[in-house]
């Protein structure tokens, strides 16, 4: 039975097409939202989105941890992107729009806790005179990354890994205590597995026409510098960035989609006009297309038989899996914590890969939990899974060892929680662009089907919110706006 809602249109002889969305996540919700006309004009499909878990947002989710509301999963968005603050100002968030505050993030290395480095691109240094003074990197380091200037220009092809060029031009240090905390905070991976194409596309751009990375990575940035009105590079929601999935499913459903919960897919089929998407609980929906904004594994599966060879493709797409550890202390019992929060370079051996001083960085926040600290930590990355196999009380006092040593914090929290997401964040390997193309190739031949999501395009909120506008698009062959899409991976 096809219990979707039917919207008539202003041309009756002429119904908007069924489409049906599999996946709740942001991805799948901008999709919706595309296909309502939420955003970007008027409605172009009846939708249904189908979201196996208990609730939309994927990713973003918000909770309370000792009384105080906080994100438990992203917690930002890139701002320099127009994907987020679109789909926000279009559900109602614009004057919830909120940067951070102007608070320093540090690295911890070399037994203390230093100035992230100003001048840099994902961790390649631009000015090694900034470098210097952070103290990050030794002496040699520097004198090694110094060696850039005369080095022949490296010959780079389609792709490398991250790692690999940069530590053939500036040396392993800049990328074991630079590249690799800023580019795992991201991809929760390893920067000599990691695409320099897929991840860090500027910085390819440079290695393809700059004999010195470190002059190309200055140039870049000085050129960006004279934007006079610059906008922020992140920025939150008040409340968390854990509303976004909520108003956006509010507006889809406010535009006529249905929405349900707990409604796994079982099955696709694809009949000579039209698809059968079948549930695991065995009810059948008509649709004349469909988007899967499922991770890719559960995309694989739902391919096997329909396109044998993207489905291999897909399954090949990796995951990494991490721990998020939230802390909320009586800030009384706190001394005063410097900056926004740290990094911490998995050379350096420490359980935690970051932590963020949430109230110090997000000016809501401390708004509305005066009394409160809230900090989170976060463990784990690709091949490194287990440790989300240890109990909360553990990954707690793992954590808090790190922050007495690495900040002094030595008081309690009285309220903390921990947050595993398993297979959390795809990883984009050294020929992702091309696995990717592969794919969405092969399923070309299979009319009114769409991919979207974090294992594509790019991994960020708003790179999934394109993703999801481009599959809208796709499966009604239909034009995305030159504002809604910038284009930008």
């Amino acid at each position: 039975m096809d219990r979707t809602t039917h919207t008539p249109t202003t041309d009756q002889s002429r119904p908007l097409p069924h489409v049906v969305v599999v996946g709740g996540g942001i991805a799948g919700l901008a999709a919706a939202a595309r296909l309502r006309g939420v955003v970007g004009g008027g409605a172009r499909a009846r939708v249904t989105v189908l979201e196996a878990s208990p609730r939309f947002g994927g990713k973003l989710m918000s909770g309370e941890v000792g009384g105080v509301g906080v994100d438990l999963g992203a917690e930002s968005v890139l701002a320099r992107r127009p994907e987020a603050i679109t789909l926000a100002q279009a559900v109602g968030l614009a004057d919830a729009l909120q940067p951070p505050t102007t608070a320093k993030a540090s690295i911890w290395t070399r037994g203390a806790l230093r100035p992230m480095p100003t001048g840099h691109l994902m961790g390649v240094p631009g000015d090694l005179d900034a470098l210097a003074a952070s103290g990050v990197v030794s002496p040699e380091g520097l004198a090694r990354a110094a060696e850039d200037a005369t080095l022949p220009r490296t010959e780079v092809g389609a792709d490398v890994a991250v790692g690999e060029y940069v530590a053939a031009r500036l040396g392993r240090e800049i990328v074991d205590r630079l590249v690799e905390p800023l580019l795992g905070g991201v991809y929760a991976g390893h920067a000599d597995a990691i695409s320099l194409a897929a991840a860090v596309p500027q910085l390819l751009a440079i290695a393809q026409r700059e004999r010195s990375v470190i002059e190309g990575v200055h140039a870049a940035l000085a050129t960006a510098a004279q934007n006079p009105n610059p906008a922020p590079v992140f920025t939150g929601i008040d409340g968390g960035i854990g509303r976004l999935p909520g108003a956006v499913a509010d507006a889809c459903r406010a535009a006529g989609a249905e929405l349900r919960t707990d409604t796994p897919v079982a099955s696709l089929r694809r009949t000579a006009e039209s698809w059968t998407v079948t549930t695991e609980g065995g009810e059948e929906l008509a649709a004349d297309a469909v988007v899967l904004a499922v991770p890719a594994t559960v995309a694989a599966r739902l391919l096997a038989e329909l396109a044998p060879g993207a489905a291999a493709e897909l399954g090949g797409i990796e995951y990494a899996g991490m721990a998020l550890v939230t802390l909320a202390y009586h800030r009384a019992e706190l001394g005063p914590l410097p900056g926004s929060g740290f990094l911490a370079p998995p050379v350096d051996g420490r359980a935690i890969k970051a932590s963020t001083f949430s109230s110090n960085k997000w000016g809501w926040l401390d708004k509305a939990a005066p009394e409160s600290f809230v900090l989170r930590t976060s463990l784990g990355r690709q091949a490194e899974e287990a440790v989300l196999d240890l109990d909360d009380a553990e990954l707690v006092a793992r954590s808090r060892a790190d922050l007495r040593e690495a900040a002094g914090i030595t008081a309690t929290p009285y309220a903390t929680a921990v947050t595993r997401w398993h297979a959390g964040l795809p990883q984009y390997p050294v020929g992702h662009p091309e696995r990717v193309a592969r794919v969405e190739s092969a399923l070309a031949a299979l009319p009114g089907l769409a991919l979207c999501g974090a294992a594509y395009h790019g991994v960020g909120i708003p790179a999934c919110i394109a993703d999801g506008w481009r599959a809208a698009t796709a499966v009604t062959a239909g034009e995305v706006s030159p504002d809604l899409v910038s284009g930008t991976k």
